[in-house]
């Protein structure tokens, strides 16, 4: 697979992976994941061998432009609602992203499959 293939695969896969984690639950959300993968197109292609990285950045940028919007997503399933937080993504710059729960030190789902662990 060239690089540009390679590209647009992994720039397919985040999609489908946030678009799955969001639960299609707006289209102010699904803009959202659209204008992350763009930010992170040139990205990928300055640097193809990148390209395994992608999902788990393309998720920090929806957690993020969310937090400013709605506010804390994905919401940690794991602690109760005493002290609401954020899973996060691990690892931060690698391959087979997660969401995680930082203080309970729980793998809560690969990024992707977010419904199925929480819902």
């Amino acid at each position: 697979m060239n690089d540009m293939a390679r590209t647009e695969q992994a720039l397919h896969t985040a999609r489908a992976a946030l678009l799955a984690d969001l639960g299609a639950r707006s289209a102010e959300e699904a803009d959202l994941v659209e204008d992350a993968v763009a930010g992170r197109r040139w990205w990928v292609e300055q640097w193809p061998e990148g390209a395994a990285y992608v999902t788990g950045l393309v998720a920090q940028d929806v957690q993020d432009a969310l937090l400013e919007r709605v506010g804390r997503w994905p919401v940690c399933p794991v602690c109760g609602d005493e002290d609401p937080h954020a899973l996060d993504v691990e690892p931060e710059l690698g391959e087979d992203p997660h969401w995680v729960c930082g203080k309970a030190g729980a793998v809560i789902a690969p990024v992707g499959s977010l419904g199925g662990a929480t819902g």
